[in-house]
């Protein structure tokens, strides 16, 4: 008996030391500024409604037209675009490398429907605003980012855009910040597309929530896309955001969600906080 429990013991440790010895990875470090952006539902809700803003000013919107997800159900769709942002921030790296080759399939499998190709710098352009917008979000809600958690947040939608094999990556992040302006310039314009994206935004949010949008959009939006949808220049929402702040410290902020958020999405809502 005695020298069953000091081999049971033994094995226990055994295998502690090589935990030890060989811990988990993860595709993006436990300890990574991503991890605490997209770990916030607020922070994430306020990623997407600046993209939804850009997607709608996209050349390539029509790619997004073709399959008819966006516009027949753009909350539906921004809520399985987290599903795989997320599976690539928090999993393990063998998961989230599932996750990424996932996404490419899926791209592949509409351009074959289509019997064309997506371009290479439409792929570009959504990489460089997930980058540009978990800076911007997290620095409204937050705090300014220092130079090295940029980088990291960098790095993170560097690896993903190597993993899907997108060509012609910038290779350090001022060389990304350089490529997202010439990106904004080049990429952009306001067409019928970008009027009737806003009219389903409208429609599926209702008159309120759709004002708390577009007022978020003002907050985290780059200038020259703010310009291009003629927004204001100052968000009615700046001055809640110390408010806001509070609320979290004294944790009635899901309050305030529970009033502006449309009922049936709640619990994924309320999901996305880590």
């Amino acid at each position: 008996m005695i020298h069953f429990v000091i081999q049971s013991t033994f094995v226990v440790n055994l295998r502690a030391k090589k935990t030890e010895a060989f811990p988990m990875a993860y595709f993006v470090d436990k300890h990574s500024i991503v991890r605490q952006i997209w770990g916030k539902s607020d922070t994430i809700l306020l990623i997407f409604g600046g993209a939804a803003a850009e997607f709608a000013l996209s050349k390539a919107v029509d790619w997004l037209y073709f399959t008819g997800r966006l516009p027949s159900d753009p909350l539906g769709r921004l809520f399985s675009t987290v599903a795989y942002a997320r599976a690539i921030v928090f999993a393990e790296e063998t998961a989230a490398l599932r996750a990424i080759d996932n996404i490419t399939a899926i791209h592949q499998g509409v351009e074959t429907a289509r019997g064309a190709v997506i371009p290479d710098w439409a792929y570009r352009s959504v990489l460089y605003m997930l980058i540009d917008y978990s800076i911007r979000a997290y620095e409204v809600l937050e705090r300014p980012l220092t130079v090295a958690e940029r980088q990291d947040a960098f790095d993170v939608f560097y690896r993903v855009g190597k993993r899907m094999n997108i060509p012609d990556l910038p290779q350090n992040r001022e060389q990304w910040e350089r490529m997202r302006d010439e990106q904004l310039q080049q990429h952009l314009q306001h067409s019928p597309y970008t009027d009737d994206l806003f009219r389903q935004y409208r429609k599926h949010l209702g008159p309120v929530r759709y004002r708390l949008l577009l007022e978020a959009q003002i907050l985290v939006v780059p200038r020259s896309v703010g310009e291009m949808l003629r927004f204001r220049k100052i968000s009615l929402l700046h001055p809640l955001i110390a408010l806001y702040k509070i609320t979290r410290r004294i944790r009635i902020d899901w309050l305030l969600k529970e009033l502006i958020l449309p009922g049936r999405y709640k619990k994924e809502i309320k999901a996305l906080d880590v």
